[in-house]
């Protein structure tokens, strides 16, 4: 597989989102002068300010970006230009206060901030369609763009607007053709709720009902990919072959289908913030800094995997962290060194793309303290430092990575419809808000955690993209599929499942896994539904724990065993797990859950099924990913020091490039497996080698002619 779609290959962009309107015209050519001096080869400009390209009703002024978009040009910069649309101008809100999004029926979302449009609205359209039409008769021809991102972020709001709701109701009219399968397909027979027309479906705020929560996610999650589609679709009138059509992905919006949105566009492209300072100790688990932030190493190697997952191949980071990021009370700048080791952390993991947020630090608005590379005074310092290091550093990388493509021990199956589902239905106490990631993103956080934890490379793939391959080949690219909880699932879906097991593939199975069918109606059959006589395991109840429970595996026949942790811990839930010839591998030591297994496994055709009846701590996870996905692409690699990661990948020449990361304040050392060729700065390592790691430091090496996988 290439490199994605338009985008210059045998490169990383390196760059920052870029705001000379902010500031006065006098600081452009120094700003650019210092950017060229730091190896920034791209800036993105234009998304945020629609009032100033359209000051009033039809009045447009495109002529204050050209200085600069030419000075980059002339300093060999490239440009990605926004599209300003989420954002709408102050005398369109004032001429049209019906456009306001409603966040519940008859309730306007106030304005004052942004994205609080309704953008299915017709006349919202016609403003939207000027305003781009305007941009890009500018500027697509401009030799210093080689892109375009429509919006930024979309779906914030789900929309209660009288004109959505009709619409949702028409569309379910030609889904279901008549209002009785309606009825049947939701189960409104409950509660009284059976339906004599379309026109008496209720409106979504009082809803109590699963199906219909599920079923309205994905409406508005359509309006959003449809909105964004439809913004692409005017690009490319203007747009060359050479330049490539994205929009900016933030993963927590409610309304987004990343992969339905992707494949309407050229690239994924992504905002992708985590937490710095001890956020990034790989020995400390700390709480989030804010919604839009992942913490822990894991959290942001998980949020790189999902970012190549949405697509499958490289994606660019138009948005991450330079220095401080969010409120006035959220001052946790990079220590040194970490921002080098974060974003060759990314690189490894697939991004084709570093872009900073933002260049300079804006003196007012919302993101007062929302730290760019240079502080508000301007003036270059040491984040300007590491930053232009960094840049020197991708200029000798870039050239390695044509064709990169991230390595994988094992394979994590990501579901948005059982993500909505579990917003609705949280099957544990506690879960977090949505924006937080909800129940399903502690589930799958608490398995993906175990890779890290036990050494293993990680990938993502999500359940609609099943299709899209062979069972040979999601076997041979993907020889281990651990699904966490794919709750909601057609029987296709689960079809497939059951032949990649049977086809050689390691399958493992999470809480709720096949419970639920697309409707999120609970499956009448003995659950796990459609995989439980494959895994030769069912269960009839389940139990959420209030306490961590420890579990047994001595004793048990050692041709299943397992090895686990002292610590290693049950935690949240626990299916009671009936035997029919699995093999027990694990269970629970608990008085009363003592007569369930906890984790069994059974061969089916050529390969097996494993079922995890708990959600397990990292303890546990790092045990079960060690049990379940033994082989290491980074086997004969000697570390010293609990701090250390390896990750790596193959480009389009067959080298594979290692990134070894060191996690911690303290210094720590790797040991060469084989001859390699340390990148940047260019020097031979011979096997038996050992290597230095300084505090927060990244090494990358590249060994020669290994066999791709692809």
């Amino acid at each position: 597989m290439t490199s994605p779609t338009n985008l210059p290959d045998g490169t990383v962009l390196f760059g920052a989102a870029y705001y000379p309107e902010y500031f006065p015209a006098e600081r452009r050519e120094r700003d650019l002068g210092l950017m060229r001096d730091a190896h920034v080869t791209v800036i993105r400009v234009g998304e945020s300010v629609w009032s100033t390209w359209e000051p009033s009703d039809g009045v447009f002024d495109t002529e204050w970006l050209r200085p600069t978009l030419d000075e980059a040009h002339r300093l060999g910069i490239r440009v990605v230009l926004g599209t300003p649309t989420y954002a709408i101008p102050p005398w369109m809100q004032a001429a049209h206060p019906e456009l306001a999004a409603q966040s519940a029926t008859g309730r306007p979302v106030p304005w004052g901030g942004r994205q609080e449009v309704d953008f299915t609205s017709p006349v919202f359209l016609r403003y939207a369609e000027r305003m781009i039409r305007a941009v890009l008769e500018a500027y697509a021809d401009h030799p210093a763009v080689i892109g375009f991102q429509v919006d930024n972020e979309p779906g914030l709001y789900l929309f209660h607007n009288e004109p959505v709701f009709r619409r949702f109701v028409d569309e379910l009219r030609a889904e279901y053709g008549t209002v009785d399968a309606l009825n049947e397909a939701w189960g409104l027979v409950y509660w009284s709720h059976r339906l004599a027309g379309f026109d008496e479906l209720w409106r979504p705020d009082g809803n109590t009902l699963p199906q219909y929560d599920l079923a309205w996610r994905r409406f508005q999650t359509r309006l959003t990919t449809e909105f964004i589609a439809w913004q692409a679709d005017i690009v490319r009138e203007y747009s060359s072959a050479a330049q490539f059509v994205t929009t900016c992905l933030a993963y927590s919006r409610p309304t987004l289908d990343d992969v339905s949105m992707i494949r309407t566009l050229d690239v994924n492209s992504v905002n992708l913030y985590y937490g710095m300072q001890d956020h990034l100790d790989l020995s400390l688990d700390l709480p989030r800094i804010a919604p839009w932030t992942s913490t822990g190493v894991w959290g942001l190697l998980q949020a790189a995997d999902r970012s190549f997952g949405t697509a499958q191949k490289r994606y660019l980071v138009t948005e991450t962290n330079a220095q401080a990021i969010g409120a006035s009370d959220q001052n946790y700048p990079p220590y040194p060194g970490q921002l080098r080791q974060s974003a060759l952390a990314l690189v490894s993991r697939g991004a084709a793309m570093i872009e900073y947020w933002h260049w300079n630090t804006i003196p007012y608005g919302t993101e007062t303290f929302w730290g760019g590379v240079l502080p508000h005074n301007g003036e270059p310092g040491r984040v300007y430092a590491e930053v232009q290091q960094l840049g020197a550093d991708l200029d000798v990388l870039g050239p390695h990575t044509e064709g990169y493509r991230p390595d994988h021990d094992v394979t994590f199956l990501y579901s948005n419809a059982s993500r909505w589902a579990f917003d609705f239905f949280p099957p544990i106490p506690g879960a977090p808000s949505r924006e937080h990631g909800g129940a399903y993103g502690v589930i799958f956080a608490a398995f993906y955690r175990g890779a890290i934890a036990s050494g293993a490379q990680a990938a993502i793939v999500n359940d609609t993209q099943l299709a899209d391959f062979t069972i040979e080949r999601l076997v041979a690219e993907h020889p281990v599929l651990v699904v966490p909880a794919l709750y909601v699932s057609t029987d296709a879906t689960l079809g497939i499942l059951r032949e990649y097991a049977r086809a050689g593939g390691h399958l493992v199975l999470g809480m709720r896994t096949g419970y639920a069918d697309e409707q999120a109606r609970s499956r009448t059959e003995r659950q796990p539904g459609g995989l439980a006589d494959d895994a030769a395991v069912w269960y009839e109840e389940s139990s959420n724990l209030v306490e961590a429970v420890p579990l047994l595996s001595e004793g048990l026949p050692p041709e299943g065993g397992i090895a686990l942790s002292d610590d290693a811990r049950a935690t949240l839930w626990a299916d009671g797990l009936l035997v029919e010839g699995a093999q027990i591998v694990a269970e629970y030591d608990h008085h009363a859950l003592g007569r369930f297994a906890a984790l069994t496994t059974q061969q089916t055709g050529s390969g097996r099924i494993s079922y995890v009846g708990t959600i397990p701590n990292v303890a546990l996870a790092a045990d079960l990913i060690g049990w379940a996905a033994p082989s290491r692409v980074s086997a004969g690699w000697q570390t010293e020091g609990a701090s250390v990661t390896l990750h790596s990948g193959t480009n389009a020449g067959g080298d594979r490039l290692w990134f070894v990361h060191n996690w911690s304040a303290a210094a720590a050392s790797v040991v060469l497996p084989r001859r390699m060729v340390e990148v940047a700065p260019e020097r031979r390592g011979e096997a038996g080698s050992v290597v230095e790691l300084a505090a927060w430091g990244c090494r990358v090496f590249r060994e020669e002619a290994v066999v791709a996988r692809r």
